[in-house]
């Protein structure tokens, strides 16, 4: 970890500690160039408050919104008609806690260096250098809670409450692991959870915190654990979807969805709260009817195709966001650092190269950024989009194997481009048409590596998901 990082890291921490405003940040009225919206906003009203909702594993094609024909998400839908669907949106990974990562960073997992998921017991996390948008939040005076799903780090050191967060209560780790735990900040409540119950807890958290807010603006963070495998759901909802268990784990976190909303309106928080609800990556269709579906994407959870990182995004800000707008804007979860770190006030120093975007354009009035999306999977850049058009130079093959087995990568003779806007399912490969095109995605993904190889972030980090130690998983959570 370089010393660079961890004094921007420490300088955080002395000023959230001090309860003193940054020199770090600029001004209300000095923020990102290029967004007024947002400069506009803060010059007319207080802070604003985000509420961030991940689903896990869930598919782009998984909701009312996206036409799915029996799974009901009468409260997504409505969220959509108050707000915005970007149709055009993506994860910041084809895996867990890749993606988590850079949700709350706004930074590649190529840069944090999580790599790979992180298995209960493992002596490691998230790197402490990283900023996260809680704790850049901190000194602007918000109290931020994280509510559902880390899978961050599990040891002491690298729990939510290490890494800018207030209040936590749900699983370090997936459910899937050797003992799903359920936790309250460093307390361990359940050995193991009962998992049935999860969605309707975390709602009820998350309803509690809100209702003793007050004033103070925040920062509600409910990354659910459904509908990752092993699917459970509480007695209200088993059996109510046509779609089976899967659907009714989806048709649960849409009832939670329609609780905060509406805890939001009651409170009347509505006007002052940007909500917004998305996915940590495609779905695990591996898992048969226990996986959900990408629509008409092709490829799945781990992979680089569409459908292993393209997912759902909604969001909502009544007088902010225009109501029932669809959009075919870029984003990424990579942009709510920047974008809610700018609606708070502040301006991330240099020295902190993000990935990210202020996407408040796009959502507020139509803009439609000129950007890239990098599709690693763990350190290898397997496809890079540009525009329209998206350049891959590897793949995977699941007739020959998971993606766990090496020969199941593919590396074609030349890469295949794809236009995705004409052909969204990526079915056929134009690049003996455009080669100009396929020069110039290449050029870019030589630049991002050449950026990446100078700046060698957390290369300790790196080398360990790469290496024999990551993959032991012979260690009990009982350690914890």
């Amino acid at each position: 970890m370089s010393n660079r990082i961890q004094t921007r890291r420490e300088f955080f921490r002395t000023a959230a500690a001090a309860g003193v405003s940054l020199s770090l940040y600029s001004a209300w009225n000095t923020l990102i160039p290029g967004c007024s919206t947002t400069a506009t906003w803060n010059k007319k009203h207080r802070p604003p408050n985000f509420v961030i909702i991940c689903a896990d594993d869930m598919g782009y094609g998984d909701w009312g919104g996206a036409g799915h024909p029996t799974i009901r998400t009468p409260n997504l839908n409505r969220m959509a008609d108050q707000g915005i669907t970007l149709t055009q949106f993506y994860s910041g990974s084809p895996l867990c806690s890749p993606s988590r990562s850079a949700l709350i960073t706004g930074r590649n997992p190529i840069r944090t260096g999580v790599l790979d998921v992180f298995i209960p017991g493992q002596g490691t996390g998230m790197p402490l250098g990283e900023i996260t948008l809680a704790e850049a939040l901190k000194p602007l005076g918000y109290k931020s809670v994280c509510i559902g799903k880390w899978h961050l780090g599990s040891v002491y050191e690298f729990r939510p409450l290490r890494q800018g967060f207030d209040y936590h209560f749900g699983l370090l780790y997936s459910n899937e692991s050797i003992s799903p735990d359920l936790w309250r900040n460093d307390e361990r409540l359940e050995h193991p959870s009962n998992q049935a119950t999860l969605t309707r807890r975390y709602t009820e958290e998350a309803i509690a915190f809100l209702d003793s807010a007050g004033s103070q603006p925040f920062f509600l963070y409910l990354p659910h654990t459904m509908p990752h495998v092993p699917l459970a759901v509480s007695e209200a909802f088993a059996g109510v979807s046509r779609r089976g268990l899967y659907g009714d784990a989806i048709e649960e976190i849409d009832w939670s969805v329609g609780e905060i909303l509406g805890t939001l309106d009651r409170l009347g928080l509505s006007e002052n709260t940007l909500v917004i609800f998305t996915s940590d990556n495609g779905p695990w269709k591996i898992e048969g009817l226990s996986g959900g579906s990408a629509g008409l994407f092709r490829g799945e959870k781990g992979e680089t195709w569409e459908g292993g990182m393209r997912v759902p995004f909604i969001a909502r800000w009544p007088g902010i966001i225009p109501p029932a707008v669809i959009s075919g804007a870029v984003g990424s979860v990579l942009d709510f650092f920047p974008t809610c770190l700018a609606l708070a006030g502040g301006v991330l120093a240099e020295d902190c190269p993000l990935d990210g975007i202020d996407l408040l354009p796009a959502l507020t009035s139509g803009a439609e950024p000129l950007r890239a999306i990098y599709y690693f999977y763990k350190d290898k850049l397997q496809a890079v989009r540009h525009g329209k058009w998206k350049l891959h130079f590897c793949y995977h093959d699941m007739s020959i194997g998971t993606r766990h087995v090496a020969e199941s990568w593919i590396t074609p003779e030349r890469p295949l481009l794809f236009d995705l806007e004409a052909d969204p399912s990526e079915r056929f490969d134009l690049a003996a048409e455009n080669p100009a095109i396929v020069a110039e995605l290449v050029k870019i993904a030589k630049d991002y590596k050449t950026e990446i190889s100078r700046l060698d972030e957390n290369r300790e980090l790196k080398d360990w998901f790469l290496s024999d130690k990551w993959v032991d998983k012979s260690t009990s959570p009982d350690s914890l």
